[in-house]
């Protein structure tokens, strides 16, 4: 560009109006893209190759050592009648980790054949006692415990533990099928035979004998639809071969009885899943799984058959219906194995074969051993540590939700001490912001805003209440404990409000579930959850604990006063009786006499309770990392399982440890390595999103994203009953908001759900940096440049120096210096034009994320 053709560009963009035409503002952005690329040049994730240094150097051995680590599944085995049988499956663990099934290669042989007898990868009952299943291959023996009883009984095929599993296990009840809330093809059962009962009645006695034909039962349109031997929109479940037809048949010969009330099959207790975990190395290498479920008699059961099988990454290991997994390409996947209420799972991973590697040390705190330990695992190396520059700014807004003040970077810069990211941290940890950031995502997650029914004062107070307790540093479960047993008016009594913005007490429960244990119950109000452990008798029963909740109206109209009823019960859905409170997962305590609420928030809030302190650490974790051990945050399950369970097991228990302070574990994870780690990839990471081994690029929240505008701009917003200059995270109301907090996905408060504050870029948002007010005229309106430029006197380099610092925690390049200079050599307004490398600086990618 021609010294002329820029003095021309730059008449075009001279005017001093701050709110210049669309065109004006488009022919803009095109002038400093041309002259700043540097500026605008897209900021990725995907920015570095792996240094050949990092690559790998040396092969994994896959010589097997002298005596194998050999493993026989399930580790003991129990038959208990004539019908029963146990698979089982063998695998060797080389010294690398990655494990085979051997099931073939292993000479097997059993202790005393009197008692049972193999057949393939099973064994088969022939008379009561004990014995040993025995496995030996290359020098390695391993010896099965087995357990004989009831060899000669054959008890009758029963409906709920025989049949129903058949029908879950074909998918006739799934919510795609007879499962569905108006059934299929005029016939309707409950969603994965959730109500037993009623399934019974409408295979058997709704439409007479055309479902089930007892005096030639082969002929049963249920059984003839299943074979496909009449036309079904299911098509053919299952072959007149199989264990299906022959246990539904037995079934239909002995009358289609249903279980006497008083004779009642035994419960699932539990179920697993074995191997717990495989390590497969090369494209299409198979693991066989093999599945035990224990009822509550004592006694087991091969379920393999019978189980529903699912993976959550089907192209790194698919699992067929069988159990069998095949690898895929590289990565790590957890296989699911469901059945009647209860889904588990175990972790494979999938590695290519004569993959090259060398194990890195794993060095650091507690949280850099166990994430070392997982890429590892994955053969992963981990990106270097970030820069002081990368740091200080992303600390910064992730601790406080600023940009590090221009002074503080030069002084954290030039500070040599090897313990300044720490002092950082912890000078951070005391500021008043580090509260109001809090404040506001519980602000969020509780949903605080004005409503017609909540007034704008006690959505105030609320709030206020709220960040008073972070400001204090109030243990997080002290403050929860609080919030749910709270009793009085919502003016006097500010966590009051809790139950006045959620009135319904299903909702309500749901909330609470949802917000401080990370578990979503709502599936289970109409139906066992599909991909859970909970059931509706869990759901209605952890309902009944804000079944007693009760408002009247206070001396204000816009009061109301929240007290406990010591009245009121929740009925099931199905049975319409009243459910006794109870923990979920968990027993049914005495509550008589008592606010039903103090004893779930004891509960609840309890060192032992499983699923709280879990939960508020993988939320504080996400917050830093990007992603959470377990994602989304408020969706734990054992169907989304945690990437790393040891870490998310360990983060809850430093959390229980720290007293519930969790300014102590946020320390903990930003004085990490996994924190600290740059945003570049090298060839083995590439890919990974959940395992920590680089950092995330994340665009700075809306809240924060306009504070760091107003604070580097000098050009505060006003907000509804906050003075000028408070910034957009001490909002104290969900619904006051302006154009710039909704574009960038500021949350609504509408839901619980975390996923409502979101950070996705838009298109609007990028249009409205360019276009709308929330910079140009921002920049206008500070004269800050003007200060710099012409009262200070600054130079040019120097003007464009404190621009970079201010925005990017960092100077501008050589390179990026000496083109912007040479751009404005011979501009006669070069106020105007400082003024546009601002602006093109504040709508930089760089900017914009957090990095």
């Amino acid at each position: 560009m021609t010294d002329n053709s820029l003095h021309q560009l730059r008449a075009r963009f001279a005017n001093t109006d701050s709110h210049p035409s669309p065109r004006a503002r488009r022919s803009k952005a095109t002038f400093i893209a041309a002259v700043f690329p540097i500026v605008f040049a897209v900021f990725t994730t995907t920015t570095l190759a792996a240094d050949p240094a990092e690559s790998a150097t040396a092969s994994v051995s896959k010589d097997l050592p002298k005596v194998p680590d050999l493993a026989v599944f399930p580790p003991e085995i129990k038959l208990g009648s004539s019908r029963d049988f146990q698979s089982f499956v063998a695998i060797v663990r080389r010294d690398d980790g990655i494990t085979s099934d051997v099931s073939d290669l292993v000479t097997w042989s059993i202790a005393d054949p009197t008692k049972v007898k193999r057949d393939g990868f099973q064994l088969l009952p022939i008379a009561d006692g004990k014995t040993q299943l025995v496995g030996s291959y290359a020098g390695a023996e391993v010896r099965i415990p087995v357990e004989v009883s009831g060899a000669t009984s054959r008890p009758k095929i029963s409906f709920e533990k025989d049949v129903m599993p058949v029908l879950t296990r074909s998918g006739c009840n799934t919510g795609s099928c007879h499962g569905a809330a108006r059934g299929k093809d005029g016939f309707r059962v409950s969603l994965f035979g959730f109500d037993p009962v009623g399934d019974f009645h409408r295979i058997t006695r709704e439409i007479g004998v055309r479902r089930i034909n007892l005096a030639v039962p082969e002929e049963s349109l249920f059984l003839k639809k299943a074979v496909g031997s009449v036309p079904h929109t299911g098509g053919k479940l299952f072959e007149t071969t199989s264990d299906y037809y022959a246990t539904i048949l037995e079934w239909l010969q002995d009358g289609a009885n249903i279980d006497p009330a008083d004779a009642k099959p035994p419960t699932v207790d539990s179920v697993v899943l074995y191997p717990p975990q495989a390590v497969i190395e090369g494209e299409g290498k198979t693991q066989r799984f093999v599945a035990v479920a224990t009822y509550s008699d004592g006694t087991t059961r091969d379920i393999t058959r019978l189980a529903a099988f699912t993976s959550n990454n089907s192209g790194t290991a698919e699992i067929d219906d069988v159990g069998t997994v095949t690898a895929g390409r590289r990565g790590e996947a957890f296989v699911m194995a469901r059945f009647d209420t209860h889904t588990v799972g175990s972790q494979v991973l999938a590695l290519p074969e004569n993959l090259q590697y060398t194990r890195p040390k794993i060095e650091g705190s507690y949280i850099d051993q166990m994430v070392g330990q997982k890429l590892q695992k994955l053969r992963i190396l981990p990106s270097p540590l970030c820069s002081d520059e990368e740091f200080i700014r992303r600390v910064t807004i992730d601790i406080v939700g600023e940009l590090p003040a221009e002074e503080d970077y030069r002084r954290f810069v030039a500070d040599v001490a090897p313990d300044k990211r720490t002092e950082l941290i912890d000078r951070l940890l005391e500021r008043k912001e580090f509260s109001e950031i809090w404040a506001m995502k519980f602000a969020q997650l509780l949903m605080i805003k004005s409503t017609n029914q909540v007034s704008y004062k006690s959505a105030f107070l609320y709030a206020n209440w709220l960040t008073d307790k972070f400001a204090r540093n109030v243990p997080i479960d002290e403050m929860v404990r609080e919030l749910l047993t709270s009793t009085g008016g919502t003016f006097t009594s500010p966590p009051t409000n809790f139950y006045e913005i959620e009135r319904d007490t299903l909702k309500t429960s749901e909330n609470v579930a949802q917000v401080f244990m990370g578990i979503r119950t709502q599936c289970a109000q109409c139906h066992n959850h599909p991909f859970d452990r909970w059931t509706m008798d869990d759901y209605y029963g952890f309902a009944s604990f804000f079944a007693q909740v009760g408002r009247k109206n206070g001396e204000d109209y816009r009061e109301q006063i929240v007290y406990n009823r010591f009245s009121g019960e929740v009925n099931h859905l199905v049975t319409k009786k009243p459910v006794p409170p109870t923990f979920l997962g968990g027993e049914s305590p005495a509550t008589k006499g008592k606010d039903r609420r103090e004893v779930l928030a004891t509960w609840l809030t309890s060192p032992e309770n499983p699923f709280f302190a879990k939960s508020i650490a993988n939320r504080v974790w996400a917050h830093f990392m990007g992603v959470g051990v377990v994602e989304p945050v408020d969706d734990i399950r054992v169907s989304n399982p945690a990437s790393n369970p040891e870490l998310f097991d360990e983060l809850g228990k430093r959390l229980v440890e720290y007293k519930f302070d969790f300014r102590r574990l946020v320390r903990d994870i930003c004085t990490s390595d996994a924190y600290q780690r740059s945003t570049s990839e090298n060839e083995t990471n590439a890919h990974d999103h959940l395992n920590f081994s680089h950092a995330v690029v994340r665009r700075v929240p809306a809240e924060s994203l306009l504070d760091c505008i107003c604070q580097v701009t000098q050009s505060p917003d006003k907000f509804r009953g906050l003075p000028l200059g408070a910034r957009a995270v001490q909002i104290a109301d969900g619904t006051t908001t302006n154009y710039f907090l909704t574009a960038f996905g500021r949350s609504p408060r509408a839901t619980v759900c975390d996923c409502e504050a979101t950070t996705d870029p838009s298109l609007s948002q990028a249009l409205h940096l360019l276009n709308g007010d929330s910079v140009q005229s921002k920049i206008a309106r500070s004269k800050i440049v003007e200060k710099w430029f012409v009262d200070e006197k600054l130079p040019v380099e120097t003007v464009i120096d404190r621009i970079y610092v201010r925005c990017l925690s960092r100077s501008p390049t050589e390179k990026e210096s000496a083109d912007l200079i040479a751009s404005m050599k011979d501009d006669p307004n070069q106020v105007a034009a400082l003024q546009d490398v601002f602006w093109a600086v504040l709508n930089s990618r760089e900017f914009v994320f957090n990095h």
